[in-house]
Parts: structure tokens; C-alpha cells; sequence
């Protein structure tokens, strides 16, 4: 399995540490680095599990809160949860989970705490999973060829699955259900509400990858303000793979017919694996900055390649000699 050129633990690093770093090295040249380590890592490969993963949680996690719903006997309920698909996942994607809680709403009517132990139970086990896969990726991207033992392993990823998986679900929660509180009509407090919702929403996505970020590798990681630059990029490509997706979903004409029926679950598994490409990134742009700051770590060379000699082709490695 590929793995970064591995970067020493640093200590006592502040804020200004961190911004003073990103301005020498500038932000262009961090982000190819960043790249050039991802793929060093093979993070594509690990965001693609990730994906997977992800998709099983949505759709666990939806099944467990219309099941809730049904428990408490609250239609509403189940409303908010249809408006936080529509609004966070784009397109058929967003279809999929739609359809998901529909067929949700028919089964729970059948066994209503049927839905709410399998759909919760099952989420917190496969995000626990996910949160796992998280820490194997991080240590990739540092330069740590081994994981934690099992069990503490999963330990920390339960933790985690709660802690930072619950920031991010409020932070969905925010940018629909506080929709629907606007038109409650006019007064200051709604006023307030329409434009505070979107920076706490956000806020929150950054500090729940920024958690992830600090605890998942298996090292010491350096200070919150290290780690924010990396989560706010990823929560800015989360949030542009989104509208991208769901304006390239709202302009083809032929995505639908391509893919027929699977179009939805083509969709959610596209915005899947966008979105773990941009945690995974932002991941790498985090490690790539303490690189450069623990002892000016470049980023690896990519694999030797066949040139061309005068008589013929050769690997070219370093320290390499003569041939036999």
C-alpha cells in the first residue's frame, strides 16, 4: 500500500506559526504539494472506500431518523428530514435518499421501532467503520505505515463517529430545517436566523473535519489552527462538488437516459466520492503544511520513468550504478 514520505511529529506550534508557513510557502505551491502527496498516498483509491462507506451511512442514518419520527408520531418530522435531502444532496442523488425515506415512512408504519434500531444501530456502526477507514488514509498521507491496534482503533473511531458525525449532522440540520423557520415570518429573530445559519452551519462542518483531522492519525498532531486551513478547504470543495453536481444534474439532458433507472444511485455515489476527494485533500494539504515547517518536506518525486538512452531504455533511480 503506498505511503508519503513520512513527516516528524512537531511540538509547540501556534497560530502564527501556521500562517507565517502558509505565507512563505505560498498558496499555490502548498496546493500542488498537496496533490503530489495524495496521490503518494493513493488517496483517490481511499476516498473511492470512503465513498462506499459514506453512502451506506446516508442511507442508514435516514431509515433510523424516519423510524425516530415514526416513534415520536411526528409527521413534521419526517418532513425535515425529506427537506434536508433535497437541499443538501444534489439532483438524483438527492431522489434516492427521497425515495429511501418514503419507503422508510411505509415500514416503519408496519413496525415503527423496527426502522429506528436497525437504521440507527447500523449507521453508527458502518460511520464507526468510516471513521475507521479516516484514520487509515491520515496515516498514509503523514507518512505512517501502520494503524492503531483494533481496538483502539474502533474505540477512537466510535468516538469519533459520535462526536464528530454529530457535528456534521447538525450542521446539515442548519442549512435545511433553519430554511423552514423562515417563514415563520418577518421579526428581527427570523431576520437574524436566515443570514447566522449559513457561518454556524459551516463552522461546525469545519470544526467536525478539523476533529478528524487532529485525532484520527496515529501521531501527535499540532495545534487546531494547523489543521483549520486543510478543513476549510475541504468543506469549500464539499461545498462545490454539491452545486456543481447539481447544476451539471440540472443542465444534462442526457445523464437521465444514459444511466436510466441507476441515475439516482450513479448521482449519490458521484457527490459521494466528491465529497471524500475533498476531505481527503484537505487532509493532505493539513499534513503538506506541518511537512514544510517540521524540516521543508517536499512532497515525493513521482516513480522513476523509462527514458530513452542513445543504445537503450533504462530505469533511472537514484544511486543506481553501471550495469553488471
Amino acid at each position: 500500500m503506498s505511503t508519503a514520505t513520512p513527516i516528524p511529529e512537531t511540538w509547540e506550534l501556534d497560530g502564527d506559526d501556521a500562517r507565517q508557513t502558509l505565507l512563505n510557502t505560498g498558496r499555490r505551491q502548498l496546493a500542488r504539494d498537496a496533490f503530489t502527496r495524495m496521490r503518494a498516498a493513493d488517496g483517490f483509491s481511499h476516498a473511492r472506500s470512503l465513498a462506499f462507506v459514506t453512502t451506506l451511512v446516508l442511507l442508514e442514518g435516514i431509515i433510523g431518523l424516519v423510524g425516530l419520527a415514526s416513534v415520536l408520531g411526528s409527521h413534521r418530522f419526517g418532513n425535515v428530514v425529506s427537506d434536508i435531502v433535497e437541499q443538501v444532496v444534489p439532483g438524483p442523488a438527492g431522489e434516492v435518499l427521497t425515495q429511501t425515506v418514503r419507503q422508510a415512512r411505509t415500514a416503519a408504519s408496519a413496525g415503527e421501532w423496527f426502522g429506528l434500531v436497525f437504521g440507527l444501530v447500523g449507521a453508527l456502526v458502518t460511520a464507526t467503520t468510516l471513521m475507521g477507514q479516516m484514520e487509515r488514509v491520515s496515516n498514509r498521507l503523514y507518512g505512517v505505515e501502520r494503524d492503531r491496534p483494533t481496538k483502539e482503533k474502533y474505540t477512537r473511531a466510535f468516538v469519533l463517529a459520535v462526536t464528530a458525525g454529530l457535528a456534521a449532522s447538525l450542521a446539515f440540520v442548519m442549512l435545511t430545517f433553519g430554511h423552514g423557520l423562515t417563514h415563520d415570518g418577518d421579526s428581527v429573530a427570523t431576520t437574524v436566523w436566515r443570514v447566522a445559519r449559513w457561518p454556524v452551519a459551516l463552522g461546525l462542518m469545519v470544526a467536525a473535519i478539523a476533529l478528524l483531522f487532529r485525532y484520527a492519525p496515529r501521531r501527535h498532531q499540532p495545534e487546531w489552527s494547523w489543521l483549520a486551513y486543510g478543513a476549510g478547504i475541504s468543506v469549500v470543495g464539499w461545498a462545490l462538488a454539491s452545486v456543481g453536481l447539481g447544476l451539471f444534474f440540472r443542465l444534462s439532458t442526457s445523464f437521465g437516459d444514459t444511466y436510466g433507472p441507476l441515475a439516482g444511485t450513479v448521482g449519490l455515489l458521484l457527490w459521494a466520492f466528491f465529497t471524500s476527494v475533498s476531505i481527503v485533500y484537505g487532509a493532505s494539504v493539513a499534513a503538506q503544511l506541518e511537512a514544510v515547517r517540521a524540516e521543508g518536506i517536499a512532497p515525493p518525486q513521482e516513480p522513476p520513468e523509462w527514458v530513452e538512452n542513445d543504445a537503450q531504455q533504462e530505469l533511472v533511480v537514484a544511486g543506481t550504478g553501471g550495469a553488471e
